[in-house]
């Protein structure tokens, strides 16, 4: 077991992380991703959360919650980085002290330990919110000690 998390995990890894950045099919690619993500996930224990920036009667984030947010814990992303949601009229969190607050709902913001790693505005639905958010996740990978290439 042990050959397998410390020499092979990380040989797949590399050959699923290639696979994804030249595979043209959509679809495959984001079944590439959440594996990558699953297996990130179990190999690195990310400290990611992505924050929700929501207020009662706004009519998109009523929409993410029916879409989304039914869903979204059960996902390789939710995984990754579990929903955090922050009503406007409430305090800004002293944990996200170094994260900038916003005054758009809803507002998405990946963040890594405290430190902002990506935003996304508004929700047009869900298949751009699905791509926008697996943009942002890609940039863990980039971001982290781990996926940094010299």
């Amino acid at each position: 077991m042990q050959v397998f998390e410390y020499i092979l995990g990380p040989m797949l890894i590399i050959y699923l992380f290639r696979y994804m950045h030249n595979c043209v099919d959509v679809t495959l690619k984001h079944t590439v991703l959440a594996l990558l993500l699953m297996i990130g996930v179990s190999a690195q224990g990310h400290a990611a959360e992505l924050i929700m920036i929501e207020e009662a009667g706004c009519v998109y984030c009523a929409r993410f919650n029916a879409e989304i947010a039914p869903v979204y814990p059960k996902t390789a992303e939710g995984k990754l980085a579990p929903l955090r949601r922050i009503d406007l009229s409430d305090e800004w969190p002293v944990d996200l002290a170094q994260v900038k607050p916003e005054t758009i709902t809803p507002t998405f913001i990946l963040v890594e330990n405290q430190r902002e790693v990506g935003r996304l505005y508004g929700y047009q639905g869900d298949e751009f919110f699905w791509f926008l958010l697996g943009e942002m996740l890609e940039k863990l990978k980039h971001d982290s000690p781990q996926g940094r290439t010299q």
